[in-house]
């Protein structure tokens, strides 16, 4: 499965928000499941961010949510995510 959160940072605040993007995807990749992750910034409005990582299965994705490295730098940072479903389930392998 992917999970897709996509971010709104003002532009005065992308260098700070790119590395703490960082912190989380290094979270993240801890994470028994985690299979790769990757950071974006929209080339036609610069403002929109994007954190795109992909699991195992869906109950990898959910348990690290619950890890406590993970609690600490990325779901701070994952609130901040528009509001809006970012769950894919993937229809074939790699």
């Amino acid at each position: 499965m992917l999970a897709i959160a996509r971010f709104n940072v003002a532009l005065g605040n992308a260098a700070h928000f790119e590395a703490e993007l960082s912190v989380a995807l290094e979270a993240l990749s801890q994470c028994a499941g985690f299979v790769k992750g990757e950071i974006g910034q929209n080339l036609d409005e610069s403002s929109l961010w994007t954190l795109v990582t992909h699991w195992e299965n869906v109950g990898s994705y959910r348990r690290a949510l619950s890890n406590n490295n993970v609690k600490m730098n990325a779901i701070p940072l994952l609130a901040q995510a528009i509001d809006e479903p970012g769950a894919y389930e993937k229809p074939y392998s790699e």
